[in-house]
């Protein structure tokens, strides 16, 4: 099996995992426990916070909370929106999306912004949005299904100085370990999950500025310093922060990656249309093949050993994207044939072009039989 649906899961790092249960195995005991056994499981999860906060962060600036996943990490950091407005994109994951909408219910304006024609937001259209009475702005750092990106640096920083009390969240979900990246004083909160670096499901975090007071949505025990209660997942929090230690190191991948990328467009380029922007994520690429059915051609595909998505695995029943039709290129007829291609570091370039050259016999054959 070619497997090119990264963006939707990992496989997870077989050395992180063995590690990780190696050590869970000895040290299984409650993290919370008052008594020696609990005491060395919280150390564990503490070497494993602070080895997850330096990937990408000050652990002078910043902290971070543990979560069950990435759309838990997404819910939290939306519901510091407490009053007047709150502002996002048009191209959020759904754990964003679907939350802004609930915030009126809570007596909060939720404002979208649109999207540029390459699927990132304009910096003038986000901040026409941005007023006095905005208290939270969050914008998706690398799009799930499109792969553009956004400089949430240079976003925060301008939010910033049109509202200094507002605060700055950023899903980082597809971008944490695969894009070169610090978090800046600026961005208040950024969530990521362990199973799209090679992970285990059920892991998440919440990176948190220190001076941006956060509400739990959990309660309960009073763990991750009252942020988040529930007894922690330490064998997942401990195979998160290999895999992630394992993930960064392939940085130097992102180059090779891209280039696979591009020499998968040459060769579906005659059949497909592309979505994705030229400088967007080099771990994926969506395109479209007109006239046909994206999930008929992903069945056909995964028939013939390659496994490839359809856009957003959280909104798989929708009949076309929601996010590509926010973008406004393109016609149903497009967007009802796309298929989302992604990498992870493991990919050769041998998969990738026999991958690219049954999508293109899968597209002909389906436009013969219609």
């Amino acid at each position: 099996m070619i497997y090119l649906d990264n963006a939707a899961t990992t496989k997870p790092d077989a050395a992180a995992l063995s590690r990780a249960a190696q050590l869970y195995g000895e040290t299984y005991f409650n993290p919370s426990a008052r008594y020696g056994g609990g005491f060395a499981a919280h150390k564990l999860m503490e070497d494993a916070r602070q080895s997850l906060l330096c990937t990408i962060a000050d652990p002078a600036l910043f902290d971070l909370i543990f979560t069950s996943c990435g759309t838990e990490a997404d819910n939290t950091a939306v519901s510091m929106a407490k009053r007047g407005n709150a502002v996002t994109t048009a191209g959020e994951h759904a754990a964003v999306y679907e939350s802004f909408l609930q915030l009126r219910a809570r007596g909060v304006e939720p404002r979208f912004c649109p999207l540029s024609e390459d699927g990132s937001v304009s910096p003038e259209a986000l901040l026409a949005l941005v007023d006095e009475k905005t208290t939270l702005v969050s914008v998706v750092h690398a799009n799930n299904e499109t792969g553009a990106v956004n400089d949430i640096a240079a976003l925060a920083r301008a939010v910033k100085k049109k509202n200094p009390r507002c605060i700055f969240h950023s899903d980082g979900v597809q971008a944490f370990c695969k894009l070169p990246f610090r978090l800046p004083a600026e961005v208040d909160l950024y969530s990521v999950s362990a199973h799209k670096v090679g992970g285990l499901k059920g892991t998440g975090a919440l990176f948190r500025r220190k001076t941006c007071s956060l509400q739990p949505i959990l309660f309960g025990g009073g763990q991750e310093n009252g942020l988040r209660s529930g007894t922690e997942n330490v064998l997942g929090i401990l195979d998160f922060a290999f895999a992630a230690e394992n993930f960064s190191r392939l940085a130097e991948e992102t180059e090779r990656i891209a280039c696979l990328r591009e020499k998968m467009w040459a060769i579906l380029s005659e059949d497909f249309v592309r979505i994705s922007p030229m400088d967007g994520s080099p771990y994926i690429l969506t395109v479209a093949c007109r006239a046909a059915r994206g999930e008929v051609l992903q069945r056909m595909l995964f028939d013939r050993g390659v496994a490839v998505g359809t856009g957003s695995a959280c909104s798989s029943k929708k009949p076309v994207s929601r996010v590509l039709e926010a973008i406004g290129r393109y016609d149903r007829t497009t967007l009802e044939g796309v298929l989302r291609v992604s990498f992870s570091a493991e990919t050769s370039e041998e998969e990738t072009v026999q991958a690219a050259e049954l999508m293109r016999e899968a597209a002909r054959e389906y436009r013969k039989k219609v």
